[in-house]
């Protein structure tokens, strides 16, 4: 099992297998709760395909073990540089996904030389009124209970009087859910892990340092998103001088929801032209 070891934690992360070694090196970082046994995932993906790609469980999460929180977002950002240390790689392109970007924007402030290009995916710079929604206020609630709770802030087209109306696909969606994590067994460890991410989540702010971010930086995110709204990446973009944003048809699973997405994120990375 591969395991970087840290002077507090053990991070456990994957490699993608590539015959091409000339191949450009991703980082992904994922969003809250995020576990690679969790599929599909990252490795599951297009880009899987076009680069070297490299992904971990954060501290205290999945199969990394970290020790005791509270824990911070400059630890979350150096945490990702020390990975990239131990595989050998001095740069690298990355992709953050949600609380992955609130990270990733913690890596490229604070290790600008390891950071080629930046994407930031439904995601927010923090601060009073550009902060993602608060979720370690509803850290008690867990289960169907959580995801009903979450379901329109995911989405704001699944609002309570959708799922009222469609109480089959709200079903559906939920036994996918359940599904997907059904496998992966609870632990002590895990569940204070995903406690101390939300509680050095709510402390992200970085909107008066993003101008200090160099990286061309590519921010996406769903039209219909209410975890990280539209108008928390129209504030990244004002902060990034060498940015580009775009919104498509989705809410905070917008990637998995409008393909154009995925197509525009692989142009930008790759540096080829978005399809229109």
């Amino acid at each position: 099992m591969p395991i970087a070891p840290l002077d507090d934690s053990s991070i456990y992360y994957q490699m993608s297998e590539t015959s091409d070694c000339d191949a450009p090196k991703l980082l992904y970082i994922s969003g809250t709760g995020g576990d690679l046994r969790v599929r599909p995932n990252i490795f599951d993906s297009p880009l899987a395909k076009h680069f070297q790609l490299l992904a971990y469980d954060q501290r205290g999460l999945g199969q990394t073990e970290a020790g005791e929180g509270p824990y911070t977002m400059a630890q979350y950002g150096d945490d990702a540089a020390a990975l990239m240390a131990h595989v050998g790689w001095d740069k690298a392109l990355v992709y953050g996904v949600s609380f992955g970007g609130m990270v990733a924007q913690h890596l490229a402030l604070r290790h600008p030389e390891r950071v080629d290009k930046l994407v930031l995916a439904c995601t927010s710079p923090g601060g009073a009124n550009t902060a993602s929604y608060p979720l370690h206020n509803i850290h008690h609630l867990q289960g169907r209970e959580r995801f009903i709770f979450t379901l329109g802030i995911y989405d704001n087209r699944y609002s309570a009087q959708w799922q009222l109306e469609n109480p089959q696909q709200v079903e559906n969606m939920w036994q996918y859910t359940e599904k997907q994590r059904q496998h992966i067994p609870v632990s002590e460890q895990t569940s204070a892990g995903a406690f101390a991410q939300l509680e050095a989540r709510k402390d992200h702010d970085v909107l008066d340092q993003l101008p200090n971010i160099s990286a061309p930086c590519f921010i996406c995110g769903g039209k219909y998103d209410a975890m990280a709204t539209p108008s928390n990446l129209q504030a990244l973009q004002r902060g990034i001088a060498a940015s580009q944003l775009r919104f498509y048809q989705g809410g905070h699973l917008f990637t998995l929801q409008d393909p154009n997405a995925t197509t525009d994120i692989l142009a930008f990375l790759q540096g080829s032209e978005f399809a229109n």
